[in-house]
């Protein structure tokens, strides 16, 4: 007679189901089990051993064997626990065999046969409602589970789960978690002077544009971008859930409480490629994907080592992030929006005692230290000049974070109403992750525009990449105008965006507007 039970594998944020079943055999007294399972799997015999005689319950005098099918694909988590107790459970009869038909069971086992949180728990729910189970989890993750819509158990200990399937105490359904209101972020009007950074800021939320401020210590350039999640627009249902998976198989969800606040991670200058991009002994999820729908902010850009750098162009190119392994490849999706800052050159570059003393060989080799690639992903570039006495004594802004918001919200309307809930290729809808074809259709400039372009393509050496950007931050400046058509004004203020390559002339960007 074999018990089985399906529960689930991750691999990425999506979860495999994994047919759990038990059997017991003659011979000498064993439990074993069998599946290409990791430690924490195999210490689960331990696990369970000492969660039945917690309930006075002993193993069955014979050879137990789990075997976790497909035995090709790896376990990797303490999460298999209660699919195998609640087997070895059925196969001795404490609980009738066929009430585990129809479900699936996720959940780490204390010693005392209580269940804790488990990662990936609104995964496995989503997996277990589209495979028709009703999922068995442990109970502080019965909130988190509720969210996929389908049937939940959740149970605080195994043996609650006994006097259920028994019939001495059901267990009913989980109310599903609280979607948190979004905090009240900083207000833009706090930013004093920077006009023009601000054009750029709302430029870069209305397109999702990849933006770069550089300029001195002190000139407001973490404070801009710490103000750019309160410009866009909340995640949608779709976002949302994307979103909840990624941090629900990273540990991030409590009680099952969402948001609809678009993630903004910040990792320091001393984060390893792991660390940003994803992997580690389980391949985990990095900060590009825990950015995902949101905004990676890289403050001290030119302090990442260059190689961790490097490894953000394909998930800035994709928008998933693949962590491969010799057995097998991890993808996490990872379509963020990038902003960075820097300083000009390592002495600072600002006036005063911070101004460069070195001259300009200082900034070049400081500057150096990004690749071209990398910088040519970037679609806005923003010289950030120094905050003076004056513009601190200045009143506070007449417009902040709700007037521009409501301007990024209306470009962001027309460009949904433009590519439709979802492009082709399931990438959001706004005017940064166009694919290539519809820009060159949706964002073609008017004869003296594509003059200008053409010209300026030579003068500043634009890359076919860096061409097409262009052409994307003129179509959202065009949108956020509310112009149909992309007209010469729009492409002159999108190349003074543009990063000026070395050795190019000076005031290359300043010539195209003045003509």
């Amino acid at each position: 007679m074999v018990c089985r039970i399906t529960t689930f594998a991750f691999e990425g944020v999506e979860a495999q189901p994994v047919d759990v079943q038990v059997q017991l055999t003659g011979g000498q007294p064993a439990f074993n089990i069998v599946g290409l399972g990791d430690k924490a799997v195999t210490e689960s015999r331990e696990r369970v051993r000492a969660a039945l005689a917690a309930l006075g319950l002993a193993m069955p005098p014979k050879r137990v064997i789990v075997n976790l099918a497909p035995a090709d694909l790896p376990k990797e988590g303490s999460h298999y626990d209660l699919a195998i107790a609640l087997s070895i459970l059925a196969i001795m009869g404490v609980i009738p065999p066929d009430m585990l038909e129809g479900h699936a069971a996720i959940g780490e086992l204390s010693l005392d046969g209580r269940l804790g949180e488990t990662l990936g728990v609104l995964p496995a729910a989503m997996a277990a409602e589209a495979l028709d189970l009703k999922l068995i989890c442990p109970a502080p993750c019965g909130g988190e589970a509720a969210w996929a819509g389908g049937s939940v158990l959740a149970a605080p200990s195994l043996i609650a789960l006994i006097n259920h399937f028994t019939g001495r105490a059901v267990i009913g359904p989980p109310a599903a978690g609280v979607l948190a209101e979004p905090p009240a972020g900083p207000d833009l009007r706090d930013v004093k002077g920077q006009e023009g950074a601000k054009r750029v800021l709302e430029i870069a939320a209305a397109g999702g544009h990849n933006l770069l401020f550089c300029g001195p210590p002190g000139s407001g350039k973490s404070m801009l971008a710490q103000r750019l999640p309160g410009l866009l627009p909340p995640l949608s249902a779709r976002e949302l859930l994307e979103v909840s998976q990624i941090q629900s198989i990273a540990g991030l969800l409590e009680r099952g409480r969402l948001s609809r606040t678009r993630p903004f991670r910040a990792p320091h200058h001393s984060a390893s490629m792991a660390a940003l991009v994803g992997g580690g002994i389980k391949a985990k999820p990095g900060e590009v994907s825990l950015a995902h729908h949101g905004i990676l902010f890289l403050d001290e850009l030119p302090e990442f080592p260059a190689h961790v750098l490097d490894s953000l162009r394909q998930p800035l190119e994709e928008g998933e992030a693949v962590v491969a392994r010799a057995n097998r490849h991890v993808r996490y999706p990872a379509r963020f929006q990038l902003v960075a800052a820097m300083n000009p050159c390592r002495c600072g570059g600002g006036p005063g005692a911070a101004a460069c003393t070195n001259g300009p060989k200082c900034a070049q080799t400081y500057q150096s230290r990004l690749s071209g690639p990398f910088l040519d992903r970037i679609d806005l570039y923003y010289d950030t000049p120094p905050v003076t006495a004056v513009d601190l004594a200045l009143p506070p802004a007449a417009e902040g974070t709700a007037e521009v918001k409501a301007r990024v919200r209306k470009a962001r309307d027309i460009q949904t109403e433009r590519f439709g809930e979802i492009t082709s290729d399931k990438r959001r809808p706004v005017n940064a992750d166009a694919p290539t074809g519809d820009i060159e259709r949706l964002a073609a400039p008017d004869a003296p525009g594509a003059a200008l372009l053409a010209d300026a393509a030579v003068k500043l050496q634009l890359t076919a990449r860096g061409y097409h950007r262009v052409l994307k931050v003129a179509r959202t400046i065009a949108d956020l105008d509310g112009a149909t058509g992309v007209r010469r004004l729009h492409i002159a203020e999108a190349l003074t965006y543009r990063r000026r390559a070395p050795g190019q002339a000076e005031g290359v960007q300043a010539d195209a507007l003045a003509r």
